[in-house]
C-alpha cells in the first residue's frame, strides 16, 4: 500500500526506498533495539568459532534475559531463514560462549540468562512463499520481520510470521471461545520448549476468582491476532514486539505490571507507580484486581500499554 504524507489538505506520495547495504540496516536497528523489540545489544558480528565459521549479525538479550539472534539482508533471500537455524542450533550447543558475551556487555549488572526461550528474529524487505511454507513445517521458535523503508526516512516493520504449534490443552474446551482458543494456541509454543505453564499460574488463585484472570487474559488476547501469551516463572507475560503487560497471579488477588508511565495518568486506589520498586514483569504502573469492576477498570490502561508499544 502506497505512503502519503499529509500537508494541510494536499497528500504527497511518499516513495520507497532502500538500504546501501546490510550494515546500514544493522547499524541503525542495532542502536534503536529498545525502541523496536525491547531488547539490549550484547554483541555485534558475533564469531561463532573457526570450526563453525560464522558470524552472528547481533546478539541481544530480551527484557526477560532471554537470548536473542538477529540476521537481516536487505534483499529477498532464503538464505537469511537457513542462517538464523544454523545459529539457533549453535547458541543452544554454546550457552556458556552467550553468558561470558552478556558479562562482557554488562559488566556492572549480575545476569542470570533465562534459556527456558531463544527468539530468532529475521528481518528483510520480503519472503517467498516457498520460505513461509518451509518455516510452518519446522519445529523451531522463528519470527520473520518484513520491513519498508521510504525515502522520508520513514521505516516500517510487520511480523508476516511467529512459528506456533497446536493446542495442548491450555483452554478448557468446554468453552470452546474462540478468543482463548487462539490464546491457548499462542501460549503452546512456550509450553512445547520452555518450562512454564499457563496453568500453573491460574491454579494459584482461588476458585471464586478465577473467572478475573480468564477475562483478563481473553480481553488481552483479542485486542489483536499477534499478541502472544508467554508464561514465565513468576507471571505470564503478553507481547507483541515487546511485553505491553505482565499478569502475576496471587491467591486473592491478580496484579498487572503495564508498560505505562504512572506520571501520565492519575493514578486510582488500586494503581502502584513501581519505577523505584523492585517487581517480577516488566512495566511501571502496577494494577491490583480483586473484583470484576476492577477488571473492567483496567481494559483502558491495558489498550494505553498496549498502543504505547506500537499496538493499533
Amino acid at each position: 500500500m502506497p505512503l502519503f504524507q499529509r500537508s494541510n489538505e494536499k497528500l504527497t506520495l511518499i516513495k520507497p526506498a532502500k538500504f546501501i547495504n546490510e550494515k546500514e540496516l544493522q547499524y541503525l536497528i542495532e542502536r534503536n533495539l529498545d525502541v523496536i523489540f525491547n531488547c539490549r545489544l550484547v554483541a555485534s558480528e558475533f564469531s561463532t568459532g573457526p570450526v563453525h565459521g560464522g558470524r552472528i549479525d547481533s546478539l541481544a538479550l530480551s527484557e526477560e534475559n532471554n537470548p536473542v539472534i538477529i540476521e537481516y539482508k536487505v534483499v529477498e533471500s532464503s538464505q537469511l531463514i537457513n542462517q538464523s537455524l544454523y545459529y539457533l542450533s549453535w547458541i543452544n550447543d554454546h550457552r556458556g560462549d552467550f553468558e561470558i558475551a552478556v558479562q562482557k556487555a554488562f559488566p556492572k549488572e549480575i545476569i542470570e540468562v533465562d534459556w527456558s526461550s531463544i527468539r530468532v528474529i529475521c528481518i528483510a524487505p520480503e519472503y517467498k512463499k516457498y520460505d513461509l511454507h518451509a518455516v510452518q513445517m519446522m519445529g523451531s521458535n522463528i519470527e520473520l520481520w518484513q520491513y519498508r523503508y521510504f525515502s522520508n526516512g520513514s521505516l516500517f516493520f510487520e511480523e508476516v510470521f511467529k512459528k506456533s504449534v497446536a493446542l495442548s490443552g491450555a483452554v478448557d474446551d468446554r468453552s470452546k471461545d474462540p478468543v482463548m482458543v487462539e490464546a491457548g494456541k499462542k501460549a503452546a509454543l512456550t509450553r512445547a520448549t520452555g518450562v512454564y505453564f499457563v496453568e500453573e499460574h491460574l491454579n494459584k488463585i482461588e476458585a471464586k476468582k478465577r473467572p478475573l484472570a480468564e477475562a483478563l487474559r481473553e480481553f488481552i488476547c483479542s485486542l489483536d491476532e499477534s499478541v502472544e501469551e508467554a508464561p514465565k516463572k513468576h507471571y505470564i507475560a503478553y507481547k507483541v514486539s515487546q511485553n505491553f503487560v505482565c499478569m502475576e497471579i496471587h491467591r486473592a488477588k491478580i496484579l498487572l505490571f503495564l508498560k505505562v508511565d504512572p506520571s501520565s495518568i492519575q493514578l486510582a486506589d488500586n494503581h502502584r507507580d513501581v519505577r523505584n520498586i523492585g517487581h517480577y514483569g516488566t512495566g511501571d504502573l502496577e494494577v491490583s484486581i480483586r473484583a470484576e469492576e476492577d477488571v473492567e477498570n483496567a481494559k483502558e490502561m491495558i489498550k494505553m500499554a498496549f498502543n504505547n508499544i506500537g499496538g493499533n
